[in-house]
């Protein structure tokens, strides 16, 4: 039984996927794994600079899925 990955593979989405594709939840995770691995400098400066774009990314799309909710709640306060 080999346990090398941290992470679920069931509940852990590909580093790649389509950031608009992520749930909140799939998002935040990797946006939590990048933000480890920028602050442990065990990445090379390319590496840095591609984990920080998908990062800012990720940020936006966390970001935009709570506008949206918010404004969901807000919306079914009116009624």
């Amino acid at each position: 039984e080999m346990t090398m990955s941290k992470a679920d593979p069931d509940t852990e989405s590909a580093p790649d996927t389509q950031v608009a594709d992520l749930s909140y939840e799939e998002a935040k995770e990797q946006l939590v794994a990048i933000v480890a691995t920028l602050e442990s400098g065990s990445a090379s400066l390319e590496e840095s600079m591609r984990l920080w774009e998908r990062g800012e990314q990720l940020a936006a799309h966390c970001t935009q899925w709570l506008d949206d909710a918010q404004a969901t709640v807000e919306g079914s306060d009116d009624s």
